[in-house]
């Protein structure tokens, strides 16, 4: 598998920028006949690193698209560069992409914090920022950022089907939250106190922070022990959650422990954890996941197991994180389909936020993706898993809307 560390992921054969006009087409920045040129930044190094696997499984996907004879004709070229999620590595390698290699869009760049770190950048700029990966509700505002869009569900999503189980399961719990120190972590506890409403400052009885440059959260998970809560929501990136599953297990703390869907990865949290260690944890789904068996005879799921196989054979195939990749690259592939020969930047924006009804086989059955002009959330809907000490199991119904 080809890592970040070389200058790009190249897909295709470099080619210069032009700016072709003819009867029949329109092209903007990042495309000719032959080529459409995409930028991105992936954490290969750093804290969040578990997530990489994302951005190699999409330059996986596109290369597929590339063999097949690309987008109407045009391969892809998804130029995917490490920014160790540090918003200001971020900032130099966007500006990078956007200025010297003249992408068409930023296409799936990861973490609340490096997306936060360029969104004024590109939408001053009007560089589609499409399908970046987190899960903030900053990223719904058409009027204030209408270059910016998420491909997850945004946290009151998920926050909101937490707190109606919580309520109806344990409506007298004694609830600690653990959350990373950024907007992806107080989004997730102001979502879950939204939830809880009312009842919000009687349940949560204590909180902790982490940074994500922090070696451990061992201290935190013992004060959080202390109060005497008996729920857990461990709003954290991969490797704390990780550490935290472990810290909880280690030593005797059996509270109902709950994690979002980025820190979900069997294979890059909950192994990593201790499974045994995981049993019962609570999460949202909303794609196929490749460590259940209900899925083993799916077609989707047979179709993408054949892909990774032959075009990401290094990566994980308990790792859901790359069905994420998979999921986003399809999309984009979607996408760029929709927009034909008229590949300027204001129509990708236009076909990315005119999404109707849209159903991708690696999600869960009845998720359906839909955007709007005035509303961007494009992933709307999911369901409760728990998991058992080897897969995560579906239950309850599909929810949201």
């Amino acid at each position: 598998m080809r890592h970040a560390s070389s200058t790009l992921f190249l897909l295709a054969a470099a080619m210069s920028c032009s700016y072709a006009m003819s009867a029949d087409k329109k092209y903007g920045p990042g495309v000719t006949d032959t080529e459409i040129r995409l930028g991105q930044t992936m954490p290969y190094s750093g804290p969040a690193s578990a997530y990489s696997t994302i951005g190699k499984a999409e330059v996986a996907y596109f290369e597929m698209i590339n063999q097949r004879g690309g987008v109407n004709g045009r391969k892809i070229r998804l130029i995917s560069l490490d920014d160790g999620y540090n918003p200001a590595r971020t900032v130099e390698q966007v500006r990078k992409l956007v200025e010297e290699e003249e992408v068409m869009a930023i296409f799936s760049p990861l973490g609340t914090a490096p997306n936060t770190a360029i969104h004024k950048y590109l939408n001053a700029k009007r560089v589609p920022q499409l399908f970046l990966h987190s899960s903030a509700n900053k990223w719904n505002d058409p009027s204030g950022f209408p270059w910016s869009l998420s491909w997850p569900p945004n946290s009151n999503t998920e926050t909101q089907i937490f707190g109606k189980y919580l309520l109806a399961q344990r409506p007298n719990a004694k609830v600690a939250a653990l959350y990373q120190n950024d907007d992806y972590g107080k989004d997730l506890l102001k979502g879950l106190r939204d939830a809880l409403g009312s009842r919000a400052d009687q349940m949560i009885i204590a909180t902790a922070t982490y940074e994500v440059t922090d070696p451990t959260i061992d201290s935190q998970i013992v004060s959080l022990q202390a109060s005497g809560a008996d729920t857990f929501f461990n709003f954290s990136t991969p490797k704390f959650a990780a550490q935290a599953i472990r810290k909880v297990y280690d030593i005797g703390w059996r509270p109902l422990e709950f994690v979002p869907y980025p820190a979900s990865s069997i294979g890059a949290v909950l192994t990593p954890a201790g499974p045994e260690k995981a049993v019962g944890i609570i999460t949202g789904g909303f794609v196929k996941d490749p460590a259940d068996p209900r899925w083993k005879n799916d077609p989707a799921f047979q179709e993408w197991l054949v892909w990774m196989k032959k075009y990401q054979p290094d990566g994980d195939v308990t790792d859901q994180l790359n069905v994420w990749g998979y999921l986003t690259a399809q999309l984009m592939v979607h996408v760029l389909t929709q927009c034909g020969d008229d590949l300027t930047r204001e129509n990708l924006l236009r076909n990315a936020t005119n999404i109707k009804n849209l159903e991708l086989p690696m999600h869960l059955p009845g998720v359906k993706l839909n955007t709007s002009p005035t509303d961007y959330r494009l992933i709307r809907q999911m369901q409760l898993m728990r998991f058992d000490g080897k897969k995560w199991v579906l239950f309850g119904e599909l929810q949201g809307g």
